[in-house]
C-alpha cells in the first residue's frame, strides 16, 4: 500500500499594510497598558514621597521603550534586543 504525502505551501506572508491592519489595535492596547502602569507608579511615588524598593524594573521598561522608539534599530532585531534586556532582571 502506497502513502501519498501531502505537501502544503506555507501561509502567504502579510504585506506591511496587512501587518498594521491586523496588529495595530493590539499594539495600541499594550502601549496604553504600559502608559497606565507608569502613571500608577508615578502616583504611588507621589503618595509615598519617594520611590521605594527595586527600581531596576522601571529602568528596564524605560530602556525597552527607548529601544522601541529608536527608528535606527536594526530591522528584525527588536524582539531579540528586548528579550536580552528583560533577561537582566
Amino acid at each position: 500500500m502506497a502513502f501519498a504525502v501531502l505537501i502544503t505551501s506555507p501561509e502567504p506572508m502579510l504585506s506591511s499594510q496587512q501587518v498594521l491592519d491586523t496588529y495595530f489595535l493590539e499594539a495600541r492596547r499594550d502601549l496604553l497598558e504600559i502608559a497606565a502602569l507608569l502613571d500608577r507608579y508615578d502616583v504611588a511615588v507621589e503618595r509615598e514621597g519617594s520611590p521605594e524598593g527595586d527600581e531596576a524594573k522601571l529602568e528596564i521598561l524605560h530602556r525597552a521603550l527607548a529601544h522601541l522608539a529608536d527608528t535606527e534599530a536594526p530591522s528584525g532585531e527588536r524582539t531579540k534586543a528586548l528579550l536580552e534586556l528583560f533577561s537582566e532582571i
